[in-house]
């Protein structure tokens, strides 16, 4: 596809912290030096602003990790109103989401940068269309993979079909992140261990839930604050 280095972010459900992940991994990469930037292929839900601009607020917080202005941000190819699986969003406009879009969409974003943090939409296989879904796109991107892990009841079994999902594809899985949601999990260790021990990947951290002040309002991106907290407890993936 393109010389860009890149990472796939997917998670093993929504509303697991992709986003704060993605964002994190780009602030930590710009720390390093590398001109990191986020692209979000499918994006589900937006909201107005105190100017009356509609926003997403996956791409509003890949923006602001990437410390770039608006006008800078590459414009995701398919971005919905509607809070819902993106295949069904497009359904109910009479659209068809399209891997070829959006792999113009990539090489466009691969012009401007020598990193690119991808963030998915919902799971790995989140439908895109009739045939194809978000693992099929990230086959055809070729690029290695980061497993964000929501650590809530259930999250070993749909961590590790997640995992079987990716190996099976030949996918490279670059590492996994435990997500601690806001609610502390009980025997998150003992989870985080079984893990690991099932997960052929590198942990690339355990993000603590956000502090109170740190925590995303509903209709609004991360602070860069909530990302630097982030990528505290983050360990750079190798490519």
């Amino acid at each position: 596809m393109s010389k860009t280095e890149g990472f796939f972010v997917t998670g093993t459900d929504t509303e697991i912290g992709k986003t704060l992940v993605a964002g994190a991994l780009i602030y930590k990469f710009r720390e390093h030096g590398m001109n990191a930037l986020g692209f979000k292929p499918v994006a589900a839900g937006t909201y107005q602003d105190s100017e009356g601009k509609v926003l997403n607020e996956d791409i509003e917080t890949l923006r602001i990790a990437a410390n770039i202005e608006p006008s800078q941000m590459m414009p995701s190819p398919y971005v919905f109103d509607m809070p819902i699986a993106p295949h069904i969003a497009a359904e109910k406009l009479g659209k068809r989401l399209q891997i070829s879009t959006i792999l113009e969409s990539y090489k466009e974003v691969s012009r401007q940068t020598n990193l690119i943090i991808i963030e998915g939409a919902g799971g790995l296989l989140i439908p895109l269309n009739e045939e194809e879904n978000l693992g099929d796109l990230a086959q055809q991107l070729g690029l290695p993979v980061i497993m964000v892990v929501g650590m809530r009841l259930g999250c070993i079994n749909h961590a590790l079909l997640t995992y079987e999902a990716l190996t099976s594809r030949k996918l490279i899985v670059a590492g996994w992140v435990a997500n601690c949601l806001a609610s502390e999990m009980p025997f998150l260790q003992e989870n985080i261990k079984t893990l690991q021990s099932k997960i052929h990947a590198p942990l690339l951290g355990s993000i603590p839930p956000l502090p109170k002040h740190l925590q995303k309002p509903n209709h609004s991106p991360y602070s860069i604050e909530a990302l630097q907290f982030a990528a505290q407890h983050l360990s750079l993936p190798k490519s």
